[in-house]
C-alpha cells in the first residue's frame, strides 16, 4: 500500500489531457515518489520518478517556459 498525496490537478487547453501530481509514499518505506498521472479519454501514463529526475525535469520545463517569453 501507498500513501497518496494530491498536489496539483492541471487540465491541458489542446486535449483536454488531465496530469494530475501526486507524491507517494509506499508504507514499508523507501524514498518518497513524485507520481505524474497523465489522462487521456479513457487511457491514464503513469510516470514515477524520484526527487533528482524530478528537479531535472521542472528545469526543463522552466527553462522552455521562459524561452516561450512566460517565465
Amino acid at each position: 500500500m501507498a500513501d497518496i498525496l494530491q498536489l496539483a490537478t492541471l487540465t491541458i487547453p489542446l486535449g483536454q489531457q488531465e496530469i494530475q501530481v501526486q507524491q507517494i509514499e509506499h508504507v514499508e518505506g523507501g524514498m518518497p515518489l513524485l507520481r505524474l498521472r497523465i489522462r487521456e479519454g479513457k487511457r491514464f501514463t503513469i510516470f514515477d520518478m524520484d526527487a533528482v529526475s524530478a528537479k531535472t525535469l521542472g528545469a526543463v520545463m522552466q527553462q522552455w517556459a521562459h524561452d516561450q517569453g512566460h517565465g
